[in-house]
């Protein structure tokens, strides 16, 4: 079959997060986990899914980019997209006119995230495999030719690449059977929100002990003093022989993030991750600097614009812990070119995942990246978030605090078309009757 794809639908879906704090942290304190969520519909029936994650408003604007990125892809089949997979990244990144919204950051590339997690979604379902799963039979030279080399060749080019994928190949099959026996390690974000209690703290800590938890995030940045008291909470409630991370959400200027960290270094947090803006390279890098002596690393990568980016912030040695994303880089593609230079620079990938739909994408990648390109555990690990897994065709699944491999075909990015429907904005049941209740208390 062709599967030539016939249209492109999108879909402004969002979930009221904000009511309980779910999500909450120091820089987004009321975030709605949303997605603009697209469908590829072909001539053969069959479907591709895709989304990009966003936080409620400006949703509508992501779908607006999808739409216009749309007619590059109607028409074409998927053969022809596959068959120079590179080839047509470039392209969905090239526009001569849409490329002027970047170029390769920003909304217009979170919708070519959204559009290509799709097709990639379209490609494993046609093969019959999980989109990890199609990734790991890819014969090396078929993984480099999925991958624009534009702009980082200085750092990795098509030949190390395939030099990298071919050396990894040695264990291959132990570590797949290891993964689908044991899984992959998590850790876990929910029990930290900056917006709950100290009571919800404590009641999701010892829930979360007694799951087989021992990573655990908390949430930093707004308040000091607060700070120190939940962090102490949560060393005590976790005990000395567990892993603590902090994230700060970009709150801090470079002088404040070292200082502020330093008043947190007693709690022996792994990293600090985003302690300032996503975009300054050499700030990050001043501060990894600072905090090393004292243990603490940083992590960063959520809102890193594309592969440029991760690639000066590797060479200028600004990260110890890569944090990719499938909705904020230009889908698999650009987070294949971001595995193999962390790889190459020895820095450890531990992906956030977060909001809506992110644990059911990055499980694949990081099966992928432990299998065919790392063959490493250490100090690796993938975040995880228990909110909305309901919402999906094939949710994740976790055992001993371990991502198990999922099995169905496809990028696992399907929702179930009910929770579609409820929770599209602004005419789905839900948000029609958030309208009305409003209307009522301003009446």
């Amino acid at each position: 079959m062709l599967h030539k794809i016939l249209d492109v639908t999108v879909r402004d879906v969002r979930f009221p997060t904000s009511l309980e704090q779910h999500g909450s942290d120091a820089m987004h304190t009321d975030p709605d986990y949303s997605a603009a969520y697209v469908i590829l519909h072909t001539d053969c029936g069959l479907k591709g899914f895709g989304f990009t994650f966003t936080l409620g408003k400006g949703t509508e604007i992501v779908v607006c980019a999808v739409k216009a990125l749309a007619p590059l892809l109607v028409g074409k089949t998927l053969q022809e997209i596959v068959s120079d997979f590179g080839g047509f990244y470039r392209l969905l990144t090239s526009d001569g006119q849409m490329r002027w919204l970047g170029p390769e950051k920003g909304v217009i590339h979170m919708a070519t995230a959204a559009v290509l997690n799709a097709v990639w979604d379209l490609w494993a379902r046609a093969e019959g495999k999980p989109l990890w799963k199609l990734l790991v039979d890819m014969d090396p030279r078929q993984i480099v030719s999925c991958i624009d080399f534009r702009y980082i060749m200085d750092v990795l080019t098509e030949e190390e690449a395939l030099a990298l994928l071919v050396k990894a190949r040695e264990g291959r099959r132990q570590r797949e059977d290891q993964m689908l026996r044991e899984g992959y390690p998590a850790y876990t974000t929910s029990c930290a929100w900056l917006g709950y209690t100290d009571q919800q703290l404590k009641q999701l800590c010892t829930d979360a002990l007694w799951s087989g938890w021992t990573r655990f995030k908390v949430k930093v940045g707004a308040d000091l003093q607060d700070d120190i008291r939940r962090c102490r909470l949560i060393r005590e409630m976790i005990g000395p022989e567990n892993i603590m991370m902090i994230d700060a959400n970009q709150r801090w200027d470079v002088a404040e993030a070292i200082r502020w960290v330093g008043n947190l270094a007693e709690f022996k947090p792994l990293w600090i991750e985003e302690p300032t803006s996503p975009d300054d390279i050499l700030g990050h890098a001043a501060i990894s600097k600072a905090l090393a002596p004292l243990g603490i690393g940083v992590a960063t990568g959520e809102q890193c614009h594309n592969r440029v980016m991760f690639k000066q912030l590797l060479q200028a040695s600004a990260l110890q812990f890569v944090q990719i994303d499938g909705c904020r880089l230009g889908s698999v593609n650009e987070n294949l070119a971001v595995l193999l230079m962390a790889h190459k620079f020895q820095v450890p990938v531990c992906p956030h995942t977060g909001g809506v739909g992110l644990c059911e994408i990055m499980q694949h990648l990081i099966l992928f990246d432990y299998i065919c390109v790392s063959a490493d555990l250490s100090n690796r690990m993938c975040e995880f978030v228990d909110h909305l897994h309901e919402h999906f065709t094939s949710p994740v699944v976790i055992q001993n605090a371990c991502y198990m491999p999922p099995k169905d075909p496809g990028y696992s990015c399907e929702m179930l078309e009910s929770s579609v429907k409820t929770h599209e904005f602004p005419e789905g049941e839900m948000w029609k009757a958030a309208h009305e209740e409003m209307s009522l208390i301003h009446k």
